[in-house]
Protein backbone atom coordinates (compact mmCIF):
# COMPACT_ATOMS: atom_id res chain seq x y z
CA UNK A 1 0.00 0.00 0.00
CA UNK A 2 1.71 3.32 -0.95
CA UNK A 3 2.15 5.90 2.07
CA UNK A 4 -0.47 8.14 0.89
CA UNK A 5 -3.48 5.69 1.48
CA UNK A 6 -2.17 4.67 4.72
CA UNK A 7 -2.49 8.37 6.13
CA UNK A 8 -5.26 8.60 4.86
CA UNK A 9 -6.83 5.52 6.74
CA UNK A 10 -5.20 6.96 9.76
CA UNK A 11 -6.42 10.24 9.50
CA UNK A 12 -10.19 9.10 9.03
CA UNK A 13 -9.63 7.17 12.28
CA UNK A 14 -7.58 10.01 13.85
CA UNK A 15 -10.65 12.29 12.65
CA UNK A 16 -12.96 9.13 14.53
CA UNK A 17 -11.38 9.49 18.09
CA UNK A 18 -11.06 13.47 17.96
CA UNK A 19 -15.39 13.36 17.27
CA UNK A 20 -15.48 10.82 19.98
CA UNK A 21 -13.70 12.81 22.58
CA UNK A 22 -15.28 15.82 21.72
CA UNK A 23 -18.24 14.35 21.89
CA UNK A 24 -17.64 12.65 25.34
CA UNK A 25 -16.24 15.74 26.63
CA UNK A 26 -19.48 17.66 25.97
CA UNK A 27 -21.46 15.16 27.91
CA UNK A 28 -19.28 15.25 30.88
CA UNK A 29 -18.99 18.66 31.17
CA UNK A 30 -22.83 19.25 30.82
CA UNK A 31 -23.88 16.19 32.20
CA UNK A 32 -25.89 16.80 36.01
CA UNK A 33 -25.34 13.05 37.23
CA UNK A 34 -21.93 13.09 38.71
CA UNK A 35 -21.02 9.50 38.01
CA UNK A 36 -21.77 10.28 34.15
CA UNK A 37 -19.81 13.19 34.66
CA UNK A 38 -16.77 11.16 35.30
CA UNK A 39 -17.72 8.27 33.15
CA UNK A 40 -17.53 10.32 30.52
CA UNK A 41 -14.52 12.37 31.12
CA UNK A 42 -12.73 9.05 31.52
CA UNK A 43 -13.83 7.94 27.99
CA UNK A 44 -12.77 11.71 27.01
CA UNK A 45 -9.55 10.62 28.49
CA UNK A 46 -9.04 7.47 26.62
CA UNK A 47 -10.14 8.82 23.00
CA UNK A 48 -7.87 11.51 23.49
CA UNK A 49 -4.85 8.84 23.81
CA UNK A 50 -6.50 6.90 21.17
CA UNK A 51 -5.98 9.92 18.99
CA UNK A 52 -2.33 10.32 19.77
CA UNK A 53 -1.38 6.90 19.29
CA UNK A 54 -2.89 6.67 16.49
CA UNK A 55 -1.22 10.16 15.18
CA UNK A 56 2.30 8.18 16.52
CA UNK A 57 2.03 6.09 13.50
CA UNK A 58 1.24 8.32 11.11
CA UNK A 59 4.42 9.39 11.96
CA UNK A 60 6.53 6.59 11.52
CA UNK A 61 6.47 4.44 8.30
CA UNK A 62 3.71 2.34 7.44
CA UNK A 63 3.90 -0.03 10.71
CA UNK A 64 1.42 -2.79 10.77
CA UNK A 65 -1.73 -1.90 13.27
CA UNK A 66 -1.32 -4.48 16.36
CA UNK A 67 -4.40 -4.80 18.88
CA UNK A 68 -5.13 -7.65 21.71
CA UNK A 69 -7.96 -9.94 20.32
CA UNK A 70 -11.28 -9.14 22.33
CA UNK A 71 -14.03 -11.47 23.05
CA UNK A 72 -17.59 -9.94 21.94
CA UNK A 73 -20.29 -10.80 24.51
CA UNK A 74 -22.32 -8.62 21.33
CA UNK A 75 -24.20 -6.60 24.50
CA UNK A 76 -24.08 -3.99 22.95
CA UNK A 77 -25.99 -5.64 20.21
CA UNK A 78 -29.13 -6.29 22.44
CA UNK A 79 -29.07 -2.80 23.73
CA UNK A 80 -31.03 0.20 22.15
CA UNK A 81 -29.28 3.51 21.45
CA UNK A 82 -30.46 5.97 24.41
CA UNK A 83 -30.70 9.52 23.52
CA UNK A 84 -28.17 12.30 24.53
CA UNK A 85 -29.50 13.65 27.62
CA UNK A 86 -28.05 16.44 30.53
CA UNK A 87 -30.15 14.10 32.68
CA UNK A 88 -28.69 10.46 31.64
CA UNK A 89 -29.07 7.90 34.34
CA UNK A 90 -25.15 6.18 34.29
CA UNK A 91 -26.67 3.04 32.62
CA UNK A 92 -27.61 4.99 29.84
CA UNK A 93 -24.50 6.75 29.70
CA UNK A 94 -22.62 3.39 29.20
CA UNK A 95 -24.90 2.24 26.65
CA UNK A 96 -24.93 5.50 25.04
CA UNK A 97 -20.67 5.23 24.62
CA UNK A 98 -21.39 0.90 24.28
CA UNK A 99 -23.19 1.74 21.13
CA UNK A 100 -20.70 4.07 19.36
CA UNK A 101 -17.92 1.55 20.03
CA UNK A 102 -20.34 -0.60 18.25
CA UNK A 103 -21.12 1.49 15.78
CA UNK A 104 -17.13 2.13 15.18
CA UNK A 105 -16.49 -1.56 14.97
CA UNK A 106 -19.22 -2.21 12.67
CA UNK A 107 -17.45 1.06 10.45
CA UNK A 108 -14.18 -0.14 10.42
CA UNK A 109 -15.48 -3.87 9.81
CA UNK A 110 -17.33 -2.42 6.53
CA UNK A 111 -14.44 -0.90 5.10
CA UNK A 112 -11.91 -3.87 5.39
CA UNK A 113 -14.71 -5.99 3.73
CA UNK A 114 -14.68 -3.65 0.80
CA UNK A 115 -10.97 -3.21 0.73
CA UNK A 116 -9.13 -4.62 -2.25
CA UNK A 117 -5.55 -4.11 -0.66
CA UNK A 118 -4.25 -6.81 1.31
CA UNK A 119 -2.68 -4.23 3.80
CA UNK A 120 -5.59 -1.94 3.41
CA UNK A 121 -7.96 -4.80 4.90
CA UNK A 122 -5.56 -5.42 7.35
CA UNK A 123 -5.42 -1.99 8.61
CA UNK A 124 -8.83 -1.54 8.86
CA UNK A 125 -9.35 -5.02 10.54
CA UNK A 126 -6.78 -3.57 13.29
CA UNK A 127 -8.74 -0.48 14.05
CA UNK A 128 -12.46 -2.93 13.85
CA UNK A 129 -10.42 -4.59 16.82
CA UNK A 130 -9.20 -2.07 18.98
CA UNK A 131 -12.95 -0.64 18.78
CA UNK A 132 -13.62 -4.18 19.51
CA UNK A 133 -12.06 -3.74 22.80
CA UNK A 134 -13.28 -0.33 23.99
CA UNK A 135 -16.57 -1.94 23.40
CA UNK A 136 -15.97 -5.01 25.53
CA UNK A 137 -14.48 -2.61 27.69
CA UNK A 138 -18.11 -0.92 27.84
CA UNK A 139 -19.86 -3.69 27.82
CA UNK A 140 -18.39 -5.16 31.38
CA UNK A 141 -19.33 -1.46 32.94
CA UNK A 142 -22.93 -1.85 31.59
CA UNK A 143 -23.48 -5.70 32.63
CA UNK A 144 -22.30 -4.34 36.17
CA UNK A 145 -24.98 -1.33 36.01
CA UNK A 146 -27.57 -2.65 34.33
CA UNK A 147 -27.76 -6.08 36.27
CA UNK A 148 -26.24 -4.92 39.95
CA UNK A 149 -29.01 -6.36 41.50
CA UNK A 150 -27.18 -10.32 40.11
CA UNK A 151 -23.83 -9.21 42.16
Amino acid sequence: MMAEEYKKILSIAVQSEIDAYELYTAISEKAKDASVKQLFKELAGDELQHKEDLEAYLKTDAKPLVFAETIDYKVSETVVKPEISLNMKFVDAVALAMKREQEGMDMYTALANASQSAEQKQIFEALALMEKGHKAKLEAIYNNAAFAEVW
